[in-house]
């Protein structure tokens, strides 16, 4: 279970890392079990048939829960943030948070609300994404021109 150097035990509200390709992973938040099953908190497509739209923009989005192994069976235990923020307890703020936003439609943005932004935002209160700062000074020269336009 897990990737190499994976976490050996998660707790509620660790942050979990599902890798996807070279440059993005996944992210989700730890919800602990119901009836045997480990759970994770995730930020989703509401529409299985959504394609991302030009640029990572406007995908109508929820909170979910799903079985930890559905969104793959490597993943990693990563609280990425430790040394810089504090986590928030996970049963009087994280998991009411996670309860609140479930179903609620929100707006999925690759480089301001992603998966990674919407789990360091229920673990630390801090919307971070480290995978789109390492690779913002490559986007934005090919997206530059398509912001000058106004076509974006």
């Amino acid at each position: 279970m897990g990737l190499k150097h994976s976490h050996p035990q998660m707790f509620p509200g660790d942050i979990l890392e599902y890798p996807r390709n070279k440059y993005f992973s996944h992210f989700g938040v730890y919800y602990g079990e119901k009836d045997g099953v480990p759970y994770v908190a995730h930020l989703t497509s509401r529409d299985s048939d959504s394609k991302l739209p030009l640029y990572g923009r406007a995908l109508k989005s929820e909170v979910k829960l799903d079985p930890v192994e559905v969104l793959g069976k490597k993943y990693k235990v990563n609280n990425m943030l430790d040394d810089s923020f504090s986590a928030r307890d996970f049963h009087s703020v994280v998991k009411p948070s996670i309860d609140d936003m479930m179903g609620r439609e929100l707006t999925f943005d690759i480089l301001f609300h992603n998966s990674e932004h919407q789990a360091t935002l229920f673990r630390y209160g801090v919307k971070k994404s480290q995978q789109i700062e390492r690779i913002y000074e490559h986007i934005m020269p090919a997206w530059k021109k398509v912001f000058e336009d106004r076509k974006l």
